[in-house]
């Protein structure tokens, strides 16, 4: 029997725990049809609770509705992709074909070009929202729609943002059975939709799931259910110690069911097979989460951290700031810097707290390599 748990980012797992209200809730606005809430969401949460993971499960649900899916992550290039992957499906349902004059198409803005230029019969401009209706079009006739879904929203600049929430807001006042949902860290998700500007008023009205970490005694229930499904036992002690060993953290989940498994070969797990893929699980989540997203950070930033995972519970903005031999002022810069990229989470009038399981370990492990010089040394 091949291991049933998939610890890779994105990747589906085997069973989905405690999200099940979402995907219930995105049905139920698909029957519903334009202009239900849950056509247009803003879903946010800390790196590994399985925000990629949800986009493709909802996305599955609308296919299973006959929806076309378009999937695509924020960066440059994103609206020209996306016209691309409607202008294709297009072709493929029959659609009459516009021609070489329409196969690509620029967007003119006040932060530059997005596409390439391509002009219709009648010298206008064709935008990636005129790809999107015309497939629309195609869909109407069958009573199905777009559900379009963007991930790292919070990565993609303010002229697309602007784009991309104006043209869709057209999109659903015309009517169209036009899905958005969109996924990003909470804190620069935040700041991104802070503006006075109307596309982003918009998204802010948008249906905002945090995506928080599963309680334990589900995640025990869920071990259970997986390794017996999978012909294998576990008692229900054991399956509560891989849960604590998770704490609720999706990503973790995967990884301890994964090891756990695999340390027990094909007998029943126990007791050291628990302890044993527990402590791989540990090294891995350092490996594949920790590492790469401390790389991402200045020294000043990785120093912060370190700072404060020299205590055992949530920190003081002050202590840290005495630490690292600065002021409260100069502490919070870094602060706000760690909140929005979801690395640290508010924990109470000046208090802060670490968003992943076993980064406070992991940094004490290597806090020689990771702490800046006394001069500022780190990204401005």
């Amino acid at each position: 029997m091949p291991n049933p748990f998939k610890p890779t980012a994105g990747a589906t797992p085997p069973l989905l725990v405690g999200r099940r209200p979402i995907l219930e809730a995105f049905q139920e606005s698909i029957d519903d049809g334009p202009g239900a809430p849950y056509l247009l969401q803003l879903m946010t949460g800390a790196r590994g609770v399985g925000k990629t993971v949800m986009l493709n499960e909802l996305g599955d649900v609308a296919t299973r509705n006959g929806w076309i899916v378009i999937h695509a992550t924020a960066g440059p290039g994103m609206l020209d992709r996306i016209a691309r992957r409607a202008s294709t499906y297009r072709q493929e349902l029959g659609s009459r074909d516009r021609g070489p004059e329409t196969t690509s198409w620029r967007i003119t803005t006040p932060v530059g070009e997005l596409g390439r230029e391509s002009q219709t019969s009648g010298s206008e401009l064709r935008i990636w929202s005129d790809e999107l209706a015309d497939l629309l079009d195609v869909l109407e006739q069958h009573g199905t729609g777009v559900c379009v879904t963007v991930d790292e929203i919070h990565s993609l600049d303010l002229g697309q943002m602007q784009i991309l929430a104006g043209d869709v807001q057209m999109l659903v006042r015309e009517g169209r059975r036009i899905s958005l949902i969109m996924a990003g860290l909470p804190r620069a998700v935040e700041e991104l939709l802070a503006g006075d500007s109307r596309p982003t008023t918009f998204l802010r009205r948008a249906e905002r799931p945090l995506l928080a970490d599963v309680p334990v005694a589900e995640v025990a229930d869920s071990f259970l259910q997986i390794i017996t499904d999978a012909d294998r036992s576990i008692s229900d002690e054991l399956a509560m110690e891989c849960a604590q060993a998770t704490g609720g953290y999706p990503f973790m989940i995967q990884l301890v069911g994964y090891h756990v498994w695999r340390q027990a070969g094909r007998g029943p797990i126990t007791e050291e097979h628990v302890t044993a893929g527990v402590a791989a699980a540990q090294s891995r989540l350092g490996a594949l989460v920790h590492e790469p997203a401390l790389a991402d950070l200045s020294a000043v930033d990785r120093t912060f951290l370190v700072m404060m995972a020299r205590d055992d519970e949530p920190s003081r903005l002050g202590d840290i700031a005495g630490r690292m031999g600065k002021d409260s002022r100069y502490a919070s810069v870094y602060r706000d810097r760690l909140l929005k990229a979801g690395m640290i989470r508010a924990a109470g009038h000046g208090l802060v707290d670490f968003e992943a399981p076993y980064l406070r370990e992991y940094l004490r492990e290597h806090a020689a390599h990771l702490v800046a010089g006394q001069d500022d040394g780190g990204q401005s």
